[in-house]
């Protein structure tokens, strides 16, 4: 596990806070005054907190800036015993979000904490105020979500690889190597900006991956699609409801090669379909890597103006 208080040369230098609420302990950043708007971030596969840490600053001048490691991820421990499944996350964000108390949430979503923090606005709407999707998938009870997974998953080289090391059982070896081969991971997956691979950078993605159980939670992510293990959470109708009637906004790099805009943003666009959509040119999957100031920028005039 990567030391609580590593700061990465300084570009990480948040107090680490830990809570056993979800079972585990799970690291998070909370930054900013107590008494404003919560903005809760999330991340994806296989990033942690360190991916926001750019917006962190921005954002806490004026918000309470929350920002969880998923179990097996980043600064949160990598239990043996657990699964690691989207409806496993979806939990723990969930005890996480009740322990803390957290409330009037602007949603950040990265990734796969798209799914996450959607299932938490599924179970408890009326703790969010705002939904904000940043190249992350908002699934949420629509008709075509599998067919557009199944059809993202054709085209994706990453979901291409997870079904073949699935097939052929190599998944699990390589996955629980990311330590070494972190960087081809996260190129595979789409960032555009090599200015930012440094010694300290791959440093920060890489050392939670220590050892082979440490990374238990990046090979459930994608074990779960290859096996068809992860549940969406379904809305209730009144849930439904409260959450298309929220202030979003969506933010999509156009160059992810993993979660490609035309199958993905419908989804956005069919929940809100009033939102502004901003496309970005020439930014990855990891577009908090590749255009942190722009989205930074976008983020805090949506919230100033809603």
């Amino acid at each position: 596990m990567t030391r609580s208080d590593a700061t990465f040369g300084g570009s990480f230098p948040y107090t680490p806070r830990f809570t056993a609420a979800p079972g585990f302990h799970m690291h998070y950043v909370d930054e900013g005054p107590r008494e404003a708007g919560v903005v809760l971030c999330l991340h994806g596969e296989p990033t942690w907190g360190y991916l926001f840490r750019r917006l962190i600053p921005v954002l806490s001048t004026t918000h309470r800036v929350v920002v969880p490691d998923h179990m097996g991820f980043g600064k949160s421990d990598t239990p043996q015993d657990r699964a690691y499944w989207l409806q496993d996350h979806i939990d723990n964000l969930e005890r996480f979000v009740l322990a803390l108390d957290l409330d009037d949430i602007t949603l950040v979503m990265h990734d796969f904490g798209g799914p996450v923090g959607m299932g938490l606005a599924a179970r408890h709407p009326n703790r969010v105020h705002r939904v904000v999707s940043t190249n992350g998938p908002t699934p949420f009870g629509q008709a075509d979500l599998m067919e557009r997974v199944t059809a993202n998953a054709g085209v994706s080289p990453w979901f291409q690889w997870i079904a073949k090391a699935e097939a052929d059982g190599s998944l699990e070896a390589v996955l629980g190597q990311l330590g070494f081969n972190i960087l081809s991971t996260l190129k595979l997956n789409g960032f555009e900006n090599n200015a930012i691979i440094t010694d300290t950078w791959l440093d920060a993605y890489g050392s939670p991956f220590a050892s082979p159980a440490s990374c238990l939670g990046a090979i459930g992510w994608a074990k779960g699609f290859a096996t068809g293990a992860h549940r969406f959470e379904e809305p209730d109708a009144a849930a439904g409801r409260a959450i298309r009637a929220r202030p979003a906004l969506a933010i999509w790099g156009e160059a992810d090669r993993t979660l490609h805009a035309e199958h993905f943003l419908p989804l956005f666009t069919q929940l809100f379909p009033t939102a502004p959509v901003h496309r970005l040119a020439g930014v990855g999957h990891y577009c908090l890597e590749d255009a942190p100031d722009e989205i930074g920028g976008l983020i805090t005039e949506f919230i100033r103006q809603t």
